[in-house]
């Protein structure tokens, strides 16, 4: 037997039977202190549609805990409808201020969680901390404001023109020299193996993924579709700044466009966060990060 793939990703596990060469894809589950490994035929060959039979086969796997999520959502929107216009307002600001806070903290900022609420929530600036710090903050609140307002709930369109456009509006203030701009230069990610695309491959890249999401943002369930947007625009790396900060609104538009609880990212979780993304960047393999994003999703909703 011959796999290609490291524990807990996906592999294609190649097979001799009666003399033939079949192939499965393979799992490897951690339960508790032990593990179970699952499997799936795929055939004598390997199908050209191996990374949707992958995204399946990850889904069946983990069955209960998207049962999980429904049932979560479910609660969640139940207790929302019932809530009067006034307490959704209170609650969405909260939230907008728990994310901008844990988004900036991830990618730098000085500014820690109280300091957040003492400017977002009281107009008071905290002393000594960085202005780039304290103007990014407030463009990040009112991006988010604007984007998911649930008192007037329409869906929001991922476009390259509202990339631009979002990109400008959280750094203009801060960083106008890349705000809304795709680079033209070559970037690196700090303590990371996976090496961006180069500034000549951007163009097709951002076609391909805006092609891959148009196709596919019906066909997956959302949660999933959630976690690979992330995944591949901050992969393509298009700003010379700021492409994690857009990542996770991405995210929150695709849960946000199909009424499931919004996700903030816990700075805490910053390491195996980043492990997880580099994980499936250098392997091209989605299910490190899936995996990572499904457990931290069902642990934040709960």
């Amino acid at each position: 037997m011959n796999c290609v793939g490291n524990l807990f990703m996906v592999s294609i596990i190649k097979k001799t039977i009666n003399n033939k060469i079949v192939y499965y894809l393979h799992h490897t589950l951690r339960i508790k202190s032990s593990f179970k490994s699952k499997e799936k035929y795929l055939g004598h060959n390997i199908p050209k549609n191996i990374t949707d039979l992958k995204i399946d086969f990850f889904k069946d796997i983990y069955k209960d805990k998207f049962d999980i999520i429904e049932k979560l959502k479910s609660s969640k929107n139940l207790n929302y409808n019932k809530q009067p216009s006034s307490i959704k307002t209170k609650e969405l600001i909260n939230f907008s201020i728990n994310f901008t806070y844990n988004t900036n903290r991830i990618e730098g900022s000085t500014l820690n969680l109280k300091d957040s609420y003492t400017l977002l929530e009281e107009g008071i600036v905290p002393e000594k901390k960085k202005l780039k710090d304290i103007k990014e903050t407030e463009a990040h609140q009112k991006l988010f404001l604007k984007l998911f307002n649930t008192i007037n709930s329409n869906n929001i369109s991922i476009t390259y023109k509202n990339i631009l456009k979002w990109h400008n509006e959280l750094f203009k203030d801060t960083k106008p020299d890349v705000a809304g701009k795709v680079r033209n230069y070559q970037v690196g990610i700090s303590q990371s193996k996976y090496i961006p695309p180069y500034p000549t491959e951007l163009e097709y890249e951002l076609d391909n993924f805006f092609k891959w999401y148009n196709n596919q943002k019906s066909k997956y369930h959302p949660i999933i579709l959630s976690a690979l947007v992330h995944l591949k625009f901050i992969a393509i790396h298009p700003f010379g700044d700021g492409n994690g900060r857009l990542s996770r609104i991405l995210m929150n538009v695709i849960l946000f466009n199909n009424k499931y609880p919004l996700f903030i990212i816990d700075y805490n979780d910053r390491h195996t966060y980043y492990s997880s993304l580099e994980k499936s960047q250098v392997n091209k393999d989605d299910i490190p990060f899936l995996t990572w994003f499904l457990n931290k999703y069902i642990k934040f909703i709960k």
